[in-house]
């Protein structure tokens, strides 16, 4: 009996790359030859052709001088959508993020991505294992910075986060890289709409000890709950599972020290009081 071959996910930088191979070969040139004249490895362009690897804008922008392409490539990567710009198992919860009416989130290992600063980004995935590569890191952190765009809406979602006081006893990219997110965590939380807690390393009983998870509202008043491990993720819908989350996640807060509390504590943190 013949089985029919799954059809392989294409995404929309298998487009792009395609349109790149083509523009190049208009050029006639070969990828070695784009790549010395990017100075960038052959292995990164055959990979930006293949689709395995997201054309940043201003590496869209240096192709279009290099091939004369009067900037095609940088209008069709400024268009992509967020969804696209992101880890593939991530895009479904990207989707509802950018249109959620309410986010809420408990975080164990690291701060929340829409507070995250540019360096302590960066620093996260610089740490990852196995090692991303330049580009792809870079990639990743561009992806994210733009979702942020998400809390600057004319009718921003309400925002609440839960995390761990470990998070900022931690020192990812090192001191300065902290203080500037010290400084962000209580920029970003400063709005009424916005706020945060921390967890204290020696809180017992503690509900979220099963780890992290987001809560999102969306426009038609339903309820999604995103679980994230490695390398892949979760979206819960079933409105009874549902429920159990927003259950564990009113009585983390109801743990966690108050948002009063928890401003003193990173002002601490900062020597600010």
């Amino acid at each position: 009996m013949h089985t029919a071959k799954k059809p392989r996910k294409v995404s929309s930088w298998h487009a792009v790359g395609a349109l790149l191979s083509h523009c190049r070969k208009q050029a006639r040139l070969t990828q070695e030859q784009l790549a010395e004249q990017a100075n960038i490895s052959v292995d990164t362009v055959r990979s930006i052709e293949q689709g395995r690897l997201a054309l940043q804008p201003d590496r869209a922008e240096q192709f279009d001088e290099l091939l004369g392409t009067g900037g095609v490539l940088a209008v069709l990567v400024e268009q992509m959508p967020v969804r696209e710009k992101v880890v593939q198992f991530a895009q479904g919860y990207v989707d509802h993020e950018q249109e959620a009416l309410s986010i809420l989130s408990y975080q164990s290992l690291v701060v929340h991505g829409l507070l995250q600063t540019r360096e302590y980004c960066r620093a996260t995935f610089d740490a990852r294992y196995p090692a991303l590569g330049s580009e792809t890191a870079e990639q990743w952190v561009n992806a994210r910075m733009e979702r942020q765009l998400v809390l600057e809406r004319e009718q921003p979602p309400v925002c609440h986060f839960v995390m761990e006081e470990s998070i900022l006893k931690r020192q990812v990219g090192g001191p300065e890289v902290m203080r500037a997110q010290y400084h962000r965590i209580l920029e970003y939380t400063e709005p009424v709409h916005m706020s945060f807690q921390i967890m204290p390393m020696d809180r017992m009983p503690h509900a979220g000890l099963a780890g992290p998870m987001t809560l999102l509202g969306t426009p038609e008043h339903a309820h999604l709950v995103y679980l994230e491990v490695q390398r892949a993720s979760f979206l819960v819908e079933e409105p009874d599972e549902v429920m159990d989350y927003q259950l564990k996640y009113g009585m983390l807060r109801s743990q966690a020290l108050s948002p009063e509390e928890s401003v003193r504590l990173v002002q601490g943190l900062l020597g600010d009081r």
